[in-house]
């Protein structure tokens, strides 16, 4: 019965994965065509397409998800996301559910086929690692007019996908951009790794967990002290999770 249950799963997995590589390509032509019109339109095309991947993920690899904490999200302000990341599928998620987010990602990614195109449309910060003051400053300047156009800022502390168990190196950009703009900063913890693990193509039926922290205040404190609640906060929930 095991095998048997493994050859399940890889076949799910690569239905899924091709239906995902298809709506890619689709996608990433349509966010050609739509860089014209206004900003709001090119991010509604985004969203619907993360949608469409989560809605295929859980109808054929069967993993689902709850969210814990929604209310903590203010409605009438924008902030800082500081999130867990552990695998592809937050970066579908987060960007549905904060208004028009902003994600900080190594501009490199923007040169990838297909998939960076539709990165562009919704306009990035876009960062050089190799520079890193000068990757600073272009998050203070650009998340600063993103954070006024009351657009989220979305940032992965770690900087890349940690496994499950593991703690990485907090870096302190999204919490220095929070302190020196004076906006809130929202942790986010889930065990999306469990389910859709990185550099894995197997994707196992469940149902991830998100948990929303609440609002930390940053105006009058240091980015290290804001990044020390922060990442308290996101790997005390993730023993929870686990």
């Amino acid at each position: 019965m095991f095998w048997l249950n493994r050859v399940d799963l890889f076949v799910r997995s690569s239905i899924f994965s091709l239906f995902m590589l298809m709506a890619t390509i689709v996608h990433s032509f349509i966010c050609l065509a739509a860089f014209p019109f206004p900003f709001r339109y090119r991010y509604k095309l985004v969203t619907a397409y993360t949608s469409a991947i989560l809605w295929l993920l859980k109808v054929i690899c069967h993993v689902d998800y709850q969210i814990e904490g929604l209310g903590n999200i203010p409605k009438n302000r924008s902030g800082v996301v500081l999130s867990k990341h552990q695998s592809t599928w937050e970066t579908f998620f987060l960007q549905g559910l904060f208004h028009q987010a902003a994600i900080i990602l190594k501009r490199e990614l923007l040169w990838i086929p297909f998939f960076g195109w539709g990165l562009a449309t919704i306009d990035p910060i876009a960062i050089n690692r190799n520079d890193a003051n000068g990757a600073m400053k272009q998050i203070i300047t650009k998340g600063r007019k993103c954070l006024e156009a009351g657009r989220w800022i979305l940032v992965f502390p770690e900087g890349t996908r940690i496994s499950p168990g593991k703690v990485g190196k907090y870096r302190i950009g999204g919490a220095r951009l929070a302190t020196e703009t004076g906006y809130p900063i929202i942790p986010v913890a889930h065990n999306a790794g469990c389910f859709w693990p990185k550099r894995s193509f197997i994707k196992t039926p469940g149902t991830i967990r998100v948990v929303i922290g609440s609002v930390i205040e940053t105006q009058g404190r240091s980015a290290e002290e804001v990044l020390a609640q922060a990442k308290h906060w996101i790997e005390d929930t993730m023993k929870r999770l686990s």
